[in-house]
């Protein structure tokens, strides 16, 4: 008796995973009297991954603030342990939107700073720049984009970065344009009038 049994179970796990099942209910009108066979297949394992915000930059995963779908053991073995990266919760997605709303602000704040401080500069007329002069036109020296910032912060009290201000080469008396670059997206252009002594 046991023999058989044995012979039956080992018959019987040789078989692949594979199971039919027959229903006899009707499906629609068209197929009124006939029943239709569920073949059912064992499913591969799914891969669990885990919806995180990186802390720090990462090289070829991401940047501070991404989020990502990772695999739950690269979380779990090493970005979790290192600190790199935490599972986002709906209390930090909360948060992240209050932080990109607050730096949209500022920026649009800066951005309006610098448009009003162009429309100052332009403005404000030419500024004089005064150099000791030589045959015709020509002048001693060159004007640089110190001269400039020294005197905008002399008329107008305003302190400006020098590697903002984009001048032309000023070898002669004249009046010349330079660009003060503000903002990525704002940009003063002022008049720079050349006298000499």
């Amino acid at each position: 008796m046991a023999s058989s049994t044995l012979s039956s179970l080992s018959s019987t796990s040789s078989l692949p995973l594979q199971h039919t099942f027959t229903s006899n209910f009707k499906t629609s009108s068209q197929f009124p009297n006939k029943t239709s066979p569920f073949i059912i297949f064992a499913q591969q394992k799914t891969k669990k991954t885990r919806k995180i915000i990186l802390k720090e930059d990462i090289v070829n995963i991401g940047k501070k603030g991404d989020l990502l779908d990772v695999r739950a053991g690269f979380f779990r073995n090493f970005l979790f342990p290192t600190g790199k990266a935490q599972i986002v919760t709906p209390t930090i997605l909360k948060e992240m939107k209050i932080e990109e709303e607050r730096i949209e602000a500022e920026k649009l704040r800066v951005k309006e700073e610098a448009q009003q401080l162009a429309l100052i500069f332009e403005t404000v007329g030419a500024f004089k720049v005064k150099r000791k002069g030589g045959k015709g036109k020509q002048i001693f020296g060159s004007v640089t984009a110190q001269d400039l910032v020294d005197i905008i912060k002399s008329q107008l009290q305003r302190e400006v970065d020098k590697r903002i201000v984009d001048l032309p080469d000023i070898r002669e008396t004249g009046e010349y344009i330079a660009e003060l670059k503000l903002h990525p997206e704002v940009t003063a252009k002022v008049r720079v009038n050349v006298i000499a002594n």
